[in-house]
Order: C-alpha cells, then structure tokens, then sequence
C-alpha cells in the first residue's frame, strides 16, 4: 500500500463511515470445485463531478479499481481478503459508525485468507455466516439480503 499518515487514514475512515460500504458475499462460480466463493469488499461512492477524492483515496492505498456507474456515481472498489484485512486494520482506529462491520470483516477476511472454501470446518463455515449477518445487517441495500438459512444452505449447513 502506499503512504498513509493517521490524518489521511482518519479522513479516509470518515469517508467510509459516510460515502462507503463493507461487503462480505458468497458468490455463485462455476468454474471452481465448490461451486461458490466468498468475496470481501471495500467501496467508497462519490458522485461523478467529485470523483478526484476517490482517485486520491487509491492513490493512498495503492490500490483498487475506479469505475463510473450510469447513475452519476463513481466508484472505488476494493477486494481480496489480504488487501481488505489490511485497509480495515489501518482504518479500524479512525472508524466510528462502521466499526462494528469492519472488526467482523477483519475477523472474516483473517479466516479467508488463511484456507480455500474446501479447507474451512463447519465451525469456520458458521462464524462466517454469522459475520455476514453482521455485515449486512449495518448495510443500506436497496435489495434484499440473504437470511442465515439461505447463507447455510449456500454452504452446504443445512441438514
């Protein structure tokens, strides 16, 4: 990653307890051997015309992938469970309203990195659930979210 200061890392934290979300998904892919993976999710939204602070926040980390979206709204996106455990380590200090999200994607991403999906236990499995829950339960989504039992069957949890 790149140069960070605590004030940089304080207004960028800020920024993600307003203009930003924590996502941790279980995504359907039929080119793996489990038919599924888990993807954890940095972003931070600003609307086009202002969209020079996004560039500057990737240009603090290092890393991600700019997009503008046909609504008006530009987008920072980061994945990868290393990456992602890193960038909510370092802004975990600063973080007031997402702080509760980003200590469950730390615990999350510091399993997921760790093991592929074939390697984690039933106990790993349902710690990751409930992480989820806690992720999306502190989202704003303007879809519907996955309930615990549609997460457990996703991941084989069910009877």
């Amino acid at each position: 990653m790149g140069s960070q200061s605590n004030i940089d890392l304080a207004y960028i934290a800020g920024f993600l307890d307003g203009d930003g979300s924590l996502m941790l998904q279980i995504k359907k892919r039929k080119d793996s051997k489990a038919g599924k993976r888990f993807m954890a999710t940095v972003c931070f939204y600003q609307d086009s015309r202002h969209a020079e602070s996004l560039s500057w926040i990737r240009s603090i980390f290092g890393i991600g992938y700019l997009s503008n979206r046909n609504d008006g709204m530009s987008e920072l996106r980061i994945n990868g469970f290393a990456q992602v455990k890193k960038i909510i380590q370092s802004l975990l200090p600063f973080l007031r309203f997402k702080k509760h999200q980003g200590n469950a994607l730390y615990q999350a991403t510091s399993i997921l990195e760790q093991k592929s999906l074939t390697q984690l236990s039933r106990k790993e499995l349902e710690k990751l659930v409930s992480l989820i829950e806690i992720i999306q339960n502190e989202n704003y989504v303007a879809r519907r979210k996955k309930t615990k039992v549609e997460l457990q069957t996703m991941l084989g949890l069910t009877p």
